[in-house]
C-alpha cells in the first residue's frame, strides 16, 4: 500500500485550525492509499523510510522559524519527493516573487518595495494622506498586514519594525473592492481550476483585524471565465519563472478593480487553505492527482 505524509504543524493541527487534512486523508484513503499527519518540525531523518510521498499542507508556523523550515525543506526534499516541491516553495515563501510574475506580464496591485529607512520615509511621503496596506515579504495570516495613512506614526513604526526583522516592506494602496470584501481565491489542483472562494475583508481601516482576530469567512462563489484564465496565466508564469512544472495544487489570489482590472494579490503554491469544507468534491480530485504523482514503485 502506497504511503502519504500530510505535512502540518502541531500548533494548527485541530479542528478550528486546519481544516483540509482531515477531508484529504479520507479521500486518499477511498483510494487504498494510507495517509497520516506530519507535524514538520518533529521530523527526524529515519521517518523518510515510512512514506513514498509527502505532501505539504500546513506548516502554518513556518514565519516564526523560517530557517528551521528552510533547512527541514532541503533535507526532506533529498530523502523523498515532496509536493508541492522544495524548489517551488523556496521561491514561493517571499512575496518578492510577484515582481519576477509582473515582468511576465500578470498584473499586480501597484507596489513600493523598500528594503531600508530612507526609502520607507521616502514611500510613505509619496502617498501623501492616502490609506495604504502595510506588509512583509514573508508572512502568513496577514501577520504584521495593516490598512494605515500613509502619514500616520502608526505606518512609520510599522514599516520600520518590518524593515528592522530584515524583511522587504511593501507598500500597497487601498484597493476599494478588498475593502469590500471582493477578493476571490481560485484554487487549481494539477492545473485545472476546482473551485472558488469569498474570504471576505480582513483589515480594519485604522490598524488591526477586523473582530479583533484573523477570520476568514470562507463562502463558495463562481469565477467567470476571464477570473480563471488570469488564474491559469499566472500558473503558467509561475512555471516559465521557476522552471519546476504544474504544481500539484495553488490558491491565485485575485480581486477585480475598476482601476486596474484584475490583479494578484498572491499566488499561494505550498500553504494555502483548500477550503475542502466548502468544496468537499475537491478532496476526491487532490487525492487523485497525488496518487497520479506517486513515484511509480508506490503505484504497483
Amino acid at each position: 500500500m502506497a504511503r502519504v505524509g500530510v505535512v502540518v504543524t502541531d500548533t494548527y493541527w485541530v479542528p478550528a485550525g486546519d481544516q483540509d487534512t482531515g477531508p484529504l486523508i479520507s479521500a486518499l484513503d477511498r483510494l487504498g492509499i494510507a495517509a497520516e499527519p506530519v507535524v514538520w518540525h518533529q521530523w527526524k531523518a529515519q521517518d523518510a523510510e515510512r512514506f513514498d510521498l509527502l505532501v505539504i499542507r500546513s506548516p502554518w508556523d513556518y514565519t516564526e522559524r523560517e530557517a528551521e523550515f528552510r533547512a527541514w525543506l532541503q533535507t526532506t526534499g533529498a530523502q523523498l519527493p515532496v509536493l508541492n516541491s522544495p524548489e517551488l516553495i523556496e521561491w514561493n515563501l517571499d512575496k518578492v516573487y510577484l515582481q519576477q510574475l509582473q515582468h511576465k506580464g500578470i498584473s499586480i496591485v501597484p507596489t513600493t518595495w523598500v528594503k531600508d529607512a530612507a526609502e520607507l520615509d521616502q514611500a510613505l511621503a509619496s502617498y501623501g494622506q492616502q490609506w495604504t496596506v502595510l506588509k512583509p515579504s514573508v508572512s502568513a495570516g496577514s501577520l504584521n498586514t495593516e490598512l494605515l495613512r500613509a502619514d500616520s506614526a502608526e505606518a512609520l513604526a510599522l514599516g520600520t519594525r518590518i524593515i528592522d526583522s530584515g524583511r522587504t516592506l511593501l507598500i500597497q494602496p487601498e484597493v476599494p473592492e478588498l475593502t469590500a470584501g471582493d477578493e476571490r481565491a481560485l484554487y487549481f489542483i494539477g492545473g485545472e481550476h476546482t473551485h472558488t472562494i469569498a474570504k471576505g475583508a480582513l483589515l480594519e481601516r485604522g490598524g488591526g483585524l477586523l473582530g479583533g482576530t484573523y477570520q476568514e469567512r470562507p463562502q463558495l462563489v463562481s469565477a467567470s471565465e476571464d477570473e480563471q484564465a488570469f488564474g491559469a496565466a499566472v500558473l503558467s508564469a509561475v512555471q516559465e519563472v521557476t522552471g519546476t512544472g504544474m504544481p500539484l495544487y495553488g490558491r491565485i489570489d485575485i480581486v477585480t478593480t475598476a482601476q486596474w482590472g484584475t490583479v494578484l494579490l498572491e499566488a499561494e503554491l505550498f500553504e494555502p487553505a483548500l477550503n475542502l469544507q466548502r468544496a468537499p468534491e475537491a478532496a476526491d480530485v487532490l487525492a487523485a492527482a497525488i496518487a497520479a504523482r506517486l513515484p511509480v514503485q508506490a503505484q504497483a
